[in-house]
């Protein structure tokens, strides 16, 4: 079955009348930069490697530049698509960079974790992978949680291939969602079980202990040792982990928000698609907590703040600002 939308092969390099100006998506990341930059600068004294920061910068808007550039050469689809790839590509470097600023402010996680023992009447973080321990459990909780983004490239990339009329807005909402979830993460220093459990002793956690850490994760980013070893998808979060995880973005859970989020756009285009991505989303919402980076309650607050981001996100697309113009439909 050819579904409405779907290309061939020589969709990619076709020509299309050229697109004046920047992308909705390109708008989002110039004003995230901008006020990111901004916020280095009223805090330069106090964050680390402000100067380092600075250049990161200018190599993310040099970079949007020479994507633009490319695409001004030849305007066609695959141009397009690299344009907004290049954003995508770009959340490997936003999302650490969050711990830059949130880690100037005094860590919350002693709060976080005393709800969760107010709510639960234990820590679900400590004991969910004690209860299904084991190297069968922990690959599939791995499984899951090294979906995330397959997850996303797979709604990119199925809908710019089948249903393209919807990949501008389906790119938008996402990447409009990520940097409404990292606003959040610039001010809610929450670093999550995995680095507060390590920092203030498994031991006292059991104890229903939870002192409060002021501005330990400045100086400190060990994590706890994972309870399970060995197995293919258990080294792949590992190493994943090992090169981009930093103590911060626990509250609310951008895995399970996003995630969500990316039901929520599978389903507004083609319901029956959604019943590929939902064993991993439900794995991934289980693994938040699995693997110890997020509290139940994060994994909670990120399922039902998905809703809220998805829709300011859809609202912000059609707005004046970040709509393109018809006429200029690939």
């Amino acid at each position: 079955m050819v579904y409405k939308g779907t290309m061939d092969l020589s969709d990619f390099t076709r020509r299309h009348k050229r697109r004046p100006g920047l992308l909705g998506i390109e708008k989002l990341c110039v004003m995230y930069t901008l006020f990111t930059t901004v916020l280095a600068i009223v805090f330069s004294k106090e964050i680390t490697g402000f100067t380092e920061m600075l250049v990161g910068r200018a190599a993310v808007l040099a970079g949007l530049a020479a994507m633009i550039f490319v695409y001004r050469l030849r305007a066609c689809r695959l141009t397009l698509f690299l344009r907004i790839a290049y954003q995508f590509a770009l959340l490997a470097y936003w999302y650490p960079d969050t711990y830059l600023f949130c880690q100037l402010f005094p860590n919350l996680d002693y709060l976080f974790a005393a709800t969760e023992q107010t709510i639960f009447g234990c820590q679900p973080a400590l004991l969910f992978c004690e209860h299904f321990s084991g190297m069968f459990w922990s690959e599939i909780f791995n499984l899951g949680y090294f979906s995330y983004y397959p997850m996303i490239f797979f709604v990119v990339v199925w809908t710019f291939l089948m249903h393209y009329k919807y990949f501008e807005r389906t790119t938008f909402i996402i990447i409009c969602s990520f940097f409404i979830y990292y606003l959040v993460y610039l001010f809610l220093p929450v670093a999550g079980p995995q680095y507060y459990y390590q920092a203030v002793g498994v031991d006292s956690i059991r104890d229903g202990i939870f002192p409060e850490l002021g501005n330990y994760f400045r100086y400190n980013t060990d994590m706890l040792p994972a309870a399970h070893d060995g197995g293919l998808f258990f080294r792949l979060v590992e190493a994943a982990q090992e090169g981009g995880e930093r103590p911060t973005a626990a509250f609310p859970s951008s895995h399970v928000g996003i995630s969500t989020i990316l039901l929520i756009l599978t389903y507004k285009v083609r319901k029956k698609t959604v019943v590929l991505l939902l064993p991993f989303y439900v794995l991934l919402c289980c693994a938040t907590v699995y693997i110890q980076a997020h509290y139940l309650i994060d994994a909670i607050a990120g399922f039902a703040t998905a809703f809220v981001v998805y829709a300011i996100s859809y609202k912000l697309y059609y707005t004046s600002l970040f709509h393109r113009k018809r006429g200029y439909h690939s």
